[in-house]
Order: structure tokens, then sequence, then C-alpha cells
């Protein structure tokens, strides 16, 4: 063995995720299945205080015609509504998607606890991602994370997803190709 030769660090392991992790989370992703059965990115949300779920969201900016619209803002927006206040601490959100920095912020403000997500999202995630919101010690309230809840799961139905909006945009540039070319457009094979 070499003098200079790393040592060999084995990965590390997984979290462990209680039961109640894991029923808050599956909650989430049925808000997300509500996203994609309105075209909108599956992104689904519950807002918890102690065992009662008191909010939940899903994705819709694109119907609302609103890019703050995420499934986190859309939850906390409620649960302010429900405890009629705009800071809800103790409280958890459980997420299919890592937050951004907008949701970021806006969980800070209320004053979330903790925040509980399923998978990571390598290009505007604000959980360690791409940066890290809650990390920072100048903060002046600091919210607990815990990332990775059923990540397969919720990766798998973004993954199928933009998939099928990839597909589907293939076959409208195929079929709008072939109206220009005067031919009829090919069809799925059964």
């Amino acid at each position: 063995m070499a003098l200079n030769a790393p040592t060999p660090v084995d990965p590390p392991e997984p979290p462990i995720i209680s039961e109640r992790d894991r029923r808050f989370m599956a909650l989430a992703q049925a808000a997300a299945e509500e996203a994609r059965a309105a075209g909108e990115v599956p992104v689904g949300a519950v807002l918890v205080r102690g065992d009662e779920v008191i909010a939940r969201g899903f994705n819709h900016p694109i119907g609302a015609h609103d890019p703050s619209a995420h499934a986190e803002m859309v939850a906390l927006r409620a649960a302010a509504q429900v405890v009629e206040n705009y800071r809800l601490p103790g409280c958890e959100l459980y997420v299919t998607l890592e937050p951004c920095l907008m949701c970021a912020g806006a969980i800070m403000h209320a004053r979330i606890a903790r925040v509980v997500f399923g998978a990571r999202d390598p290009k505007t995630g604000a959980c360690g991602s791409v940066v890290d919101a809650f990390a920072n010690p100048q903060l002046n309230h600091h919210t607990t994370v815990s990332g990775g809840v059923l990540e397969a799961e919720c990766g798998a139905a973004l993954k199928s997803f933009f998939a099928e909006r990839r597909r589907a945009s293939r076959e409208a540039r195929a079929a709008a190709c072939a109206a220009a070319n005067g031919e009829s457009a090919p069809s799925e094979p059964l």
C-alpha cells in the first residue's frame, strides 16, 4: 500500500426513517398526484402540528399563473389561515421535493420547526443540494431538515412526469412535421 493512499471510507448509512415520517410523506405524495392530474409538476406538501395535518398543498404555478404557487407555499398559506397566524411554530412540513430558496425563506419566516423532504433537487434545492439556506448560523430561526424520506418513490414520480412530458413533446413535433409535409402522423404501435 502506498504511503499517501487515501484511507477507504465506508459509505454513510442511510437515514433511519420513522413510520410517522413515512405516513406523512405518503400524504404529501397523494397531494403530488393531484398536481400531476392538473398537468403540473408533481410536488406535494402537508403541514403537520403534532399528529394532525393542518394544511396541504400541491404545485400549481402554471394553472394559477403564480410563480410562488409551489406546494410548500400553498400549504404554508393554508396553515396560516387555519391557525390565524403567520407564524407556525412547532409545525413540520413534509414535501416530496427539496424546497427551493423561495420556499426555504417562507419556511423560515413561518418559524417551521422541521422540514422533511423526499427527493433531492440538484438544480434548485436549498437544503444542501445547491445551497443550504437552513445551515446559516446568522439567521434568527433554525429549522431542522431531514431529507431522503421515500426518496426513490418521490424521485420516480418526478422522473416519470418529465419523461411523459418529453414523449408528448416529441409526438407533437412529429405530428406537426408530418402535417407540414402533408403526411399522416405515425401512430403508436400496439
